[in-house]
């Protein structure tokens, strides 16, 4: 799944307002009438959402509605403002919600009070972050008691706007009045010609090793507690980062700077004992990297829309280990279908040759591959999963506008997709059940 902390200007889940804190647009209102929070009539006015795409603006005052009237109503609960007391004092929102909760409630109230004059919006802020608790915390037992194991996302880099580097700037490459020295992006590669300037200020690592790596411990002693598996995004960035000077326009003039490496894995381990990390070591990876993702033991990557542009790609199936994910693709690339009709006639040939495949399901024929792959995990995107097209695209890298909206719609979960999934899976070894009971 993508991050899920509370989104910004964009609404990227990789430009979170919060690296801990959990988006509230993600609560269910149905589990709030559950929880006597919310009365089933307040539910039922829902607006014309379109199916297939969200419309940010129009769900955040919708939500935020609903979200008012369940705070309203919890002030007649003692259980629940008994549960807000210990949820704030425990030591897993300890290092953070005090601080979010203010960033919050001054964005909210487009002030900059202390917490005397906003203390009632600091206290709805903190029961926001005890329902999404609390609705994840059932959502992740749900998913234990099936069998499913939950795989979430960390990104290397924090807004510029959000609470952390307000609440930690000393943590960060800025100047006395508090700008980005220089910010965080990469240099050209497949994804955009002039690399990617992403904008993100960038970490002083030498004052986080002072402190033992708190910060980072803590960040991911929190992903722990919602997943059971986190991808470490641009994992590059943890060996050595591009660092591009503040005013530059592209990624293109910046240079590489030497990140912690293992002293900070150390530290983590030595902290939260042995944690499922995944990763991600796409693009231009040097020796470096690969040396330390391999005294980690960490599985690395395989996107399969990657494999067909060279001879002998690493990501072609016969190349993979069974250390790696292998994925159709990503939440950066087209769907299959797009991809495919992207791909010039030599390229359409090479899949072709390989695969066997002429277009018609490429996205069944490309995860058939990953199924069949001896990586250990496989992933498909659920756009692949319905067949959608490039309409259907959740992120375009450098492109600025248009990214992070699209919704799966109820329609398209269909039970034959499932079989066929389940199917193949019995096929490959990716289920704990026999073959014959796959139908």
């Amino acid at each position: 799944m993508l991050p899920l902390g509370p989104t910004g200007f964009g609404s990227s889940p990789y430009g979170a307002l919060s690296a801990f804190a959990g988006n509230s647009l993600l609560l269910s209102p149905e589990r709030l009438v559950e929880d006597g929070l919310l009365s089933v009539s307040t539910i039922r006015d829902v607006p014309d959402f379109p199916e297939d795409r969200v419309e940010w603006d129009a769900v955040r005052n919708w939500k935020e509605r609903l979200l008012r009237c369940a705070w309203s109503r919890s002030e007649k609960s003692s259980e629940l403002r008994a549960g807000l007391d210990r949820f704030r004092n425990a030591p897993e929102q300890r290092s953070w919600l005090s601080d979010w909760a203010l960033f919050a409630a001054r964005r909210s109230a487009g002030s900059t009070g202390g917490e005397r004059e906003l203390a009632g919006e600091i206290a709805y802020q903190e029961f926001l972050q005890l329902l999404f608790s609390r609705q994840w915390a059932r959502l992740r037992e749900e998913a234990a008691r099936r069998g499913i194991t939950l795989f979430g996302d960390v990104p290397i880099y924090v807004s510029p706007d959000g609470v952390d580097v307000s609440a930690h700037p000393e943590l960060f490459a800025l100047d006395a009045s508090g700008r980005a020295l220089e910010v965080a992006g990469v240099p050209p590669d497949f994804f955009s010609t002039k690399g990617q300037l992403w904008g993100y200020p960038l970490y002083r690592w030498d004052r986080m090793e002072e402190d033992g790596f708190g910060w980072w411990i803590e960040r991911l002693r929190a992903a722990f507690l919602r997943t059971d598996v986190v991808r470490l995004d641009h994992f590059r960035g943890f060996v050595e980062y591009w660092a591009v000077p503040a005013a530059s326009v592209t990624a293109a003039n910046g240079a590489w700077r030497p990140g912690p490496g293992r002293r900070l894995f150390d530290a983590v381990e030595r902290a939260l004992g042995p944690v499922a990390l995944v990763a991600e070591d796409l693009g231009t990876i040097t020796p470096d990297v690969r040396a330390l993702l391999a005294d980690l033991g960490l599985p690395g990557m395989k996107v399969l829309q990657f494999a067909f542009f060279e001879a002998d790609s690493p990501y072609l199936p016969h190349n993979h280990v069974v250390t790696s994910v292998v994925y159709t693709g990503t939440h950066d690339n087209d769907t299959a279908r797009g991809w495919w009709g992207g791909l010039t006639g030599e390229e359409q040939q090479r899949v072709h040759d390989y695969l066997g495949s002429d277009g018609r399901e490429i996205e069944w024929d490309l995860i058939r591959a990953a199924y069949a792959s001896v990586a250990e995990r496989a992933i498909v995107p659920l756009q692949d999963v319905f067949g959608l097209g490039s309409e259907a695209r959740m992120n375009t890298p450098g492109v600025g506008a248009g990214n992070w909206s699209w919704r799966a719609r109820a329609q398209d979960f269909r039970s034959d997709r499932a079989a066929r999934l389940a199917r193949l899976a019995g096929l490959t070894g990716r289920t704990g059940r026999p073959l014959n009971g796959a139908r």
